[in-house]
């Protein structure tokens, strides 16, 4: 049964402030680009096939921060390709701050932007009505999952679409994180199944294992500072508390036993460390990478 709580998928300007003062709070981009800088670059050696062109395509891809890096690293790594990368991505305001940031940041002349403003599935959508039949050599998918029907569905879409040597990478919590815990403890309470799907690492693991279907995974250590949310009306308390239930004004609609069920999990030693006064909240990242099918 979905919940009947707002989704804060509903409200996309406060969204957007909680999604910012998440990253603020949280290591999340930067084990994101510790994993960029570390371990991409061997994943992206082998997909071109010494191509001196290369198709990328970005899913969800938020203001572009993330985005950059990964094409840096795809550059020094194929040096000399040019790149046509299609930006797909549902908000836009997160649309108009990756074009400024294209626009500040020197050294792009060899990749073509193509942008996109709608959600995967739209995208599915109008690739299919076209009949479009150009091939993706790299695809990322970052924390958008848990944005479509049927997660299992848009991978299996998006992997038809890899070249020969292509690589869709995949990144989303892991099932061993404290949103792991949160959703398989309260989902049905908070997941809204016609927006949203509380959907981790383990989860699309177990689906492309009944599938058959061989991948790569890596897990990145990521912390979220927490502490505010235990201070009753602290602003910021209840923005994170919305992105972490990832229901609109949380701590004033839930009834009083589910936010007292969550705030006693969120504090939980599977949840949480308590450490120098402040609450660390188990924000683990997960990577799963795919080949073209075969």
């Amino acid at each position: 049964m979905a919940s009947s709580l707002n989704s804060l998928v509903n409200d996309d300007s406060r969204y957007q402030k909680s999604f910012k003062l998440f990253l603020e709070r949280s290591s999340e981009h930067q084990c994101m680009l510790d994993f960029i800088h570390n371990l991409l670059p061997d994943i992206l050696a082998s997909i071109g096939d010494r191509k001196s062109h290369l198709n990328v395509i970005g899913v969800g891809s938020g203001a572009g921060e993330i985005d950059l890096e990964m094409l840096s690293e795809l550059r020094l790594k194929h040096p000399g390709v040019t790149v046509d990368n299609e930006v797909v991505e549902p908000s836009g305001q997160q649309l108009h701050n990756y074009r400024v940031l294209v626009s500040q940041k020197p050294g792009l002349d060899h990749i073509k932007f193509n942008w996109n403003k709608m959600t995967a599935t739209e995208f599915e959508e109008q690739w299919k009505v076209k009949k479009m039949t150009k091939k993706a050599d790299f695809i990322h998918m970052i924390q958008m999952l848990y944005y479509v029907k049927d997660p299992g569905a848009t991978i299996s879409f998006f992997q038809s679409l890899l070249d020969k040597n292509g690589k869709l990478l995949i990144i989303l919590v892991s099932g061993k994180s404290g949103f792991g815990k949160l959703w398989r403890t309260f989902r049905n309470q908070l997941c809204h199944t016609e927006l949203s799907q509380c959907v981790t690492t383990s989860d699309i693991k177990s689906f492309l294992d009944s599938k058959g279907v061989k991948y790569q995974s890596y897990e990145l250590p990521s912390q979220l500072d927490i502490t505010d949310c235990f201070t009753e009306g602290d602003e910021k308390g209840e923005l994170l508390l919305d992105f972490l239930t990832e229901v609109l004004d949380f701590s004033k609609t839930a009834s009083p036993e589910l936010k007292a069920g969550v705030m006693e999990l969120l504090r939980h030693p599977d949840c949480s460390v308590e450490s120098n006064g402040k609450i660390m909240f188990n924000n683990n990242l997960g990577v799963i990478v795919l080949d073209q099918l075969t």
